[in-house]
C-alpha cells in the first residue's frame, strides 16, 4: 500500500528498530523461563521456611505472614522441632503465634516451656487470651503460673466465669474514663492507657461510682475543644450484657446493634469488661459448627482427629436413639405385613413418601432453627405460626404427590395406587410440616439446645407416621390395588 494513502488513514509505521532481531528475542524468552524457575524455587512451603531460613531473615518471614498461617504452619511440627522453632523467636513474635494456636496446639506448645518463657510470652498478651490458655492447663501448673503473673487478679476474674459465657469471653484491657474529664485530660490518659488496650476508638464513660453510663467515639474526642467534657459528647444510650449471659445471646446483641465492643456490666452498673468483636467472631463461628454438627446427632468436641475411643463416645449415644426410632419405623411396617405381601408395588413405592417427607421437614426445621437463632420466634407466643408450614405442606404435597401419583400409576398400570400415593404424600407432608415446626420450639422450652440432634427425631416421625399414612390408605383400598 502506498506511504501517502496509509498517512492519510492516519496508520504510523513501526520503527524497525524498535523490533527485536530473532536473537534478542530467544534471550528475552529465556529470561522471562529463568525468572519463572526462580518464582518456583521460591515457593517454598512455609513449615519448612520456619524452620531453615536464617536468623536475621525469620522475623521478616513471621512479619511478611499473618500470625494465624505461621500457627497454622506449626501444626505440623514435632515437639523437638516446636522448641527449636521457639528457641529462635523472640518474646513478641512467640506471643503473636501462641494467640493464632488452637487450644490444643497451645497446650502442647506450653506444656514443653518452662514458667519464666511462658510468662515472658503472656507480657505481650490480653488478659483474655492468658486466661483462656491457662484455664485449661493442669490444676498444679495453672497455680504456678498465676502465682508469678502481674496482671493475676485481672485473670483470675476472668478464669471464674465459664467459657461459654459472656464473663468467659470478655478481655479486662479497655479504656475507661470519668465523665467529668475534659477532653485535653482525656486525650493525656488515653496517650498512657492505648498502648496496653485491644481497642482504642470506643471510651467507655463512667459516673463518680464507677458505673458505666455512656461511651464516646475517639474520632469526636479528637475534634471537639479542649474544654469539653466527656459527660457533654457521650452516647449514654449504652446496650450491655452481664458477665453470666450465654456467648450465643452477646453474639446476637452485638450483631442487632452492630456493635465492635460490648461492655459487660455487674448488677449495679459496674463495668467489669468488654467484648470484642474478634471474640464475637469467634463465637459465632464456633456456634454455626456447633449447631450443623449437633443437628446430625454429632458432637461439637469431636474432630477429624479425635480418637476412635473418643468418635465412639461421642456418636454411640445418639445412634442409639437413632435405632430406636428405626425399630418404630420398623414395627410399624410389621402392621401391614399382610398388605405388603399381597401388593409387592407398595414396598417400593412408601419408600418415596417417606424420603420426600423428611426433605420438605428439614426445609421447615432450618427456616425455625435461624429464627430461633435470632430470637424471632418462641414456642409460647408462635405457636399458631405452625398454621404456615402445614397449608405449604398441603400445597407442596399436592403438587409433588401428583406427579409421583402419575408415575407410579403408570408404572404399575394401576390408577388407584396414584390416587393412594398423592394422598399420603399430602399427609406426610403436613406432619413434616408440624414436626418440622415443633421439634426445635419444644427444645428450646426445655432449655436444651434447638439443633440438638432434631433430626432424628424429625426422621423419626416423617418415617413412622409416613409409613403409616401410606399403607394405613392402601389397607382401605386394597381390593382396587390387587
Amino acid at each position: 500500500m502506498d506511504d501517502k494513502i496509509l498517512n492519510e488513514i492516519g496508520f504510523t509505521p513501526i520503527d524497525e528498530e524498535i523490533i527485536p532481531e530473532d536473537d534478542e528475542i530467544i534471550e528475552l524468552i529465556d529470561a522471562i523461563t529463568a525468572d519463572e524457575d526462580e518464582l518456583e524455587e521460591a515457593d517454598v512451603d512455609l513449615t519448612d521456611m520456619l524452620l531453615t531460613t536464617e536468623q536475621e531473615e525469620l522475623n521478616d518471614v513471621i512479619e511478611s505472614d499473618f500470625a494465624i498461617d505461621v500457627a497454622i504452619a506449626m501444626e505440623e511440627f514435632t515437639d523437638e522441632e516446636l522448641l527449636a522453632f521457639y528457641e529462635r523467636l523472640d518474646n513478641e513474635h512467640a506471643a503473636q503465634i501462641l494467640e493464632q494456636m488452637d487450644e490444643d496446639l497451645q497446650q502442647r506448645f506450653v506444656a514443653l516451656l518452662d514458667y519464666p518463657a511462658i510468662l515472658a510470652m503472656f507480657r505481650y498478651m490480653s488478659n483474655d487470651d492468658i486466661a483462656d490458655i491457662i484455664g485449661e492447663m493442669p490444676v498444679n501448673r495453672r497455680k504456678t503460673i498465676l502465682r508469678r503473673l502481674k496482671s493475676r487478679e485481672d485473670v483470675e476474674s476472668l478464669l471464674l466465669y465459664p467459657d461459654d459465657t459472656a464473663g468467659g469471653i470478655m478481655t479486662t484491657e479497655y479504656i475507661a474514663l470519668s465523665d467529668k474529664l475534659t477532653i485535653e485530660k482525656a486525650l493525656q490518659k488515653i496517650k498512657e492507657i492505648a498502648p496496653k488496650t485491644e481497642i482504642i476508638d470506643t471510651i467507655f464513660v463512667l459516673n463518680g461510682k464507677k458505673e458505666l453510663i455512656g461511651t464516646a467515639d475517639l474520632r469526636d474526642i479528637l475534634v471537639e475543644e479542649n474544654t469539653t467534657t466527656l459527660a457533654e459528647i457521650m452516647y449514654d444510650n449504652v446496650v450491655t450484657v452481664t458477665p453470666d449471659m450465654d456467648q450465643e445471646e452477646v453474639s446476637h446483641i452485638a450483631s442487632k446493634y452492630d456493635l465492635t465492643a460490648v461492655p459487660v456490666v455487674n448488677r449495679k452498673g459496674a463495668l467489669l469488661g468488654i467484648i470484642t468483636v474478634d471474640d464475637i467472631i469467634d463465637v459465632l463461628f464456633e456456634e454455626q459448627t456447633e449447631d450443623i454438627l449437633k443437628m446430625g446427632g454429632a458432637s461439637a468436641e469431636e474432630s477429624i482427629d479425635s480418637t476412635i475411643i473418643e468418635s465412639v463416645k461421642f456418636r454411640l449415644p445418639w445412634l442409639m436413639v437413632n435405632l430406636c426410632t428405626a425399630f418404630l419405623a420398623s414395627f410399624t411396617l410389621s402392621l401391614f405385613e399382610d398388605t405388603i405381601s399381597q401388593v409387592v408395588a407398595l414396598s417400593a413405592t412408601m419408600t418415596i413418601i417417606a424420603n420426600m417427607g423428611g426433605n420438605a421437614g428439614n426445609q421447615t426445621m432450618a427456616i425455625v432453627l435461624r429464627s430461633i437463632t435470632l430470637g424471632e420466634i418462641n414456642l409460647k407466643d408462635d405457636w399458631m405460626k405452625v398454621v404456615k408450614p402445614i397449608l405449604a405442606g398441603i400445597i407442596n404435597g399436592a403438587i409433588i404427590g401428583s406427579i409421583a401419583g402419575v408415575i407410579v400409576a403408570m408404572k404399575y398400570g394401576n390408577m388407584y395406587l396414584g390416587v393412594i400415593t398423592v394422598l399420603a404424600m399430602i399427609l406426610n407432608n403436613i406432619v413434616a410440616g408440624v414436626f418440622g415446626f415443633f421439634v426445635p420450639l419444644v427444645l428450646k422450652a426445655l432449655h436444651v439446645d434447638p439443633a440438638l440432634a432434631s433430626s432424628i427425631f424429625l426422621t423419626a416421625a416423617t418415617d413412622v407416621l409416613g409409613f403409616f399414612a401410606f399403607l394405613s390408605l392402601a389397607n382401605l383400598f386394597l381390593p382396587l390395588l390387587m
